[in-house]
């Protein structure tokens, strides 16, 4: 089966948790014997083609006012003309159309559309090609994929994203089938008219387990406990707040914060952090980061889609503190492997980090059972399982001839001899 995974990124190019995703999803059905093309968009002018870990990965250059992974914020008119042409950017289509009719894909596994609109659906079709849509945010809701606006999570589209999003429930008919990476996330969207034709399925993302977990849970703190929180720098994400309310506590405690963002909101934050109790410390590895804390936060105001970031320390043995919102609560459950509070009551983060310092059994119990709590999410293999299921479902249903049984649907493709 030949695959075309389209994406908005692809490494080296890693925004968040769906980069690492996307490129396990490549990189295994590629090692079980599908042939996967990658169609992601890039910096350069053109289309440009790479080979990275034997995948074949196309990168497509932008055609909009600018591309969009960049650490300098454009100016608002900027913006807002970049999220006016990506309704639909006709200028993408033609990406499309030449990969498929170079690389003859079986099927198409779209991703994060950002960049390339919904115009990328109608190239499929285009094409006579099953389209599978997997929803790791929530672009088709909304330009800017957060549904945050204003310092809070939007309850419902504002009257910009519903008229930039005026047609995108019809236009979505064509996909054959939809995975949601949390119930949340596919309940959310589907519930705007979404999908109305689709086959529905809801599939966790994983992570490989760590080459050599910590063998037991992390021991009890000598009076200095360690807080962190590595992830993308934003609003959004909560981390003006939990700087906040971090160092309205009296304890004796650190926190530090990794990861990259826009540069206005990086100064912002280092502005706020004070040096003595808060350590801004830029982009780290994330297993080495995770070794060097003893609770991991994630205080997102905004409904976040899934939270691979919380998985990764629940495999490190770290209790997290999560807020209540999106799909983290399918990850963290409170009081099994962390605490949840909620952005609606702003001082249930400070608590949750005041009541873990307070009470090392109750932070020694939650690290014990973390790791366990997220063994369904450690396991790719069985993340591929249901990929390659889905993907072997959709085309069934639209061929009139007979597909290889799972699991042997990846059979090699055999080259004709000669030139």
């Amino acid at each position: 089966m030949k695959v075309l995974i389209l994406h908005s990124l692809y490494a080296p190019h890693i925004g968040g948790g769906a980069e690492t995703v996307v490129r396990e999803l490549a990189e295994g059905l590629q090692r079980r014997g599908c042939k996967i093309t990658v169609l992601a968009t890039g910096p350069d002018a053109g289309l440009n083609l790479e080979v990275l870990d034997g995948v074949r990965v196309y990168r497509a250059g932008l055609d909009n006012f600018y591309w969009h992974f960049t650490q300098a914020r454009p100016n608002r008119f900027l913006r807002l003309g970049w999220h006016y042409r990506d309704r639909y950017n006709r200028g993408m289509r033609r990406y499309v159309r030449d990969v498929i009719a170079h690389e003859q894909p079986d099927v198409v596994l779209c991703n994060n559309l950002t960049g390339w609109s919904i115009s990328a659906w109608d190239e499929i079709s285009a094409a006579g090609l099953p389209i599978v849509q997997v929803l790791h945010d929530l672009y088709l809701l909304c330009p800017k994929d957060t549904m945050f606006k204003n310092g809070r999570s939007c309850e419902r589209q504002c009257g910009t994203c519903s008229v930039f999003r005026q047609h995108h429930p019809e236009a979505s008919a064509q996909v054959a089938a939809v995975i949601g990476v949390s119930r949340f996330v596919l309940d959310r969207i589907t519930a705007r008219g979404y999908f109305a034709r689709a086959s529905r399925h809801v599939v966790h993302n994983s992570i490989g387990a760590t080459a050599s977990p910590p063998t037991t849970p992390r021991p009890q703190h000598s009076g200095l406990l360690r807080f962190g929180y590595i992830g993308t720098l934003s609003e959004n994400k909560g981390v003006s707040w939990l700087i906040d309310q971090f160092q309205r506590l009296s304890i004796n405690a650190t926190l530090e914060i990794a990861g990259r963002g826009k540069l206005d909101y990086e100064a912002t934050i280092k502005n706020m952090a004070d040096p003595a109790k808060v350590r801004v410390v830029g982009y780290q590895p994330s297993e080495r980061f995770m070794g060097n804390i003893d609770v991991l936060v994630v205080p997102s105001i905004w409904a976040e889609p899934f939270g691979l970031v919380a998985v990764e320390a629940c495999a490190q043995h770290l209790p997290v503190i999560a807020t209540n919102m999106g799909g983290l609560p399918e990850i963290i459950q409170d009081n099994l492997n962390g605490l949840l509070c909620t952005p609606a009551d702003p001082d249930s983060l400070g608590r949750a980090m005041l009541k873990l310092y307070l009470d090392s059994s109750l932070r020694q119990r939650l690290s014990g059972q973390a790791r366990a709590s997220v063994a369904a999410f450690l396991n790719t293999d069985r993340m591929l399982d249901h990929y390659q299921s889905i993907l072997h479902s959709t085309l069934h249903g639209r061929r009139a001839y007979d597909e290889p049984e799972f699991p042997d649907l990846c059979t090699p493709q055999v080259e004709p001899a000669g030139d």
